[in-house]
């Protein structure tokens, strides 16, 4: 049986229960002028599916010569996804990746064993000031490919399927739903979509999935007589047939979910892993800073400063 903390089998299903599982609000942090909204992991849930950390980035807007500045730090046991409605966003890592990344397209980075990047605002974009937003997940591995090698790719938004239909645009970023497959290849069975709804339109979850989750990114949606304002995640209770339709101001949505993973993750800082054993193997390789011949690399072209690993 897979593994799902908040599902309890002898629980009802269908008709005798609300098809909403649980509503999560997320915490909002200011990051000096820029604010990021965290739905995921929660008090309610650790993982929707495979996906085990969700931030909203934004929206923000920058003067010139103001952006963003994530120096380089460590990821182990997961894969990044980062998607962007609007702005640039400039991705480093010590693969030699050197990628712009642009809205409607998907940067997927696959940390395996351990990698390390950095996401800045800089060069042209930085002289002339934009708006950032967007969203990050983390997928987290399946323990078969936990301790694979580091990977990166990247998609542009003309690659990805987008599905056309009365009152509703959807983009399929990830997976396989609505009988629409995304072209990049996944370590697990998961799904990820942007959709456009107009007033009043309706889009069904997908029934080819056990997790399903919703995130309102704007205007308002209603679930049956439940009506639910832009950040909410909404997770639904597998195996009902349930549509998700827009307020009368329409909404944009990201859709989520996919096969939950074999077992729990343990989450400390930026790494993710099935043991203990393996976080900390990780923290002290990365405290060890031996960026020549240890465990984690500096990513070429931006590999004069770091992130120091937390005290605790």
């Amino acid at each position: 049986m897979s593994w799902n903390p908040a599902l309890d089998p002898d629980l009802p299903k269908g008709d005798a229960v609300d098809a909403i599982e649980t509503v999560i609000v997320p915490r909002a942090r200011d990051l000096g002028g820029f604010e990021v909204r965290r739905a995921l992991p929660s008090v309610a849930r650790q993982m929707v599916g495979p996906f085990i950390f969700f931030d909203q980035m934004g929206p923000a807007e920058f003067l010139t010569g103001q952006g963003i500045d994530v120096r380089p730090h460590p990821h182990i046991g997961l894969a990044t996804v980062t998607y962007l409605l609007q702005g640039r966003l400039h991705h480093r890592d010590s693969l030699g990746s050197d990628q712009w990344i642009t809205p409607g397209a998907v940067n997927w980075m696959t940390a395996g064993y351990g990698i390390t990047h950095s996401e800045r605002t800089d060069g042209e974009v930085r002289d002339r000031g934009q708006t950032l937003f967007g969203i990050q997940t983390w997928v987290a591995l399946p323990k078969d490919a936990e301790d694979g090698a580091a990977g990166f790719t990247h998609v542009g938004a003309e690659e990805l399927p987008v599905l056309d239909a009365e009152g509703i645009r959807l983009r399929l970023v990830l997976g396989e739903a609505w009988g629409a497959r995304a072209p990049l290849p996944l370590p697990s069975e998961m799904f990820y979509a942007d959709i456009n709804l107009a007033p009043g339109a309706g889009v069904p979850l997908p029934d080819n999935h056990e997790d399903r989750g919703v995130y309102v990114l704007g205007g308002s949606v209603r679930v049956g007589d439940q009506r639910f304002e832009a950040g909410r995640m909404l997770i639904f209770r597998p195996g009902d047939a349930v549509s998700v339709h827009a307020g009368d101001a329409g909404a944009r949505l990201m859709m989520l979910g996919g096969a939950t993973l074999e077992g729990p993750r343990y989450i400390w800082w930026n790494f993710v892993a099935s043991s203990r054993e393996r976080i900390d193997a990780a923290k002290e390789a990365w405290r060890a800073g031996d960026w020549a011949h240890g465990r984690f690399r500096l990513p070429p072209g931006d590999d004069r400063e770091f992130i120091p690993a937390p005290e605790r």
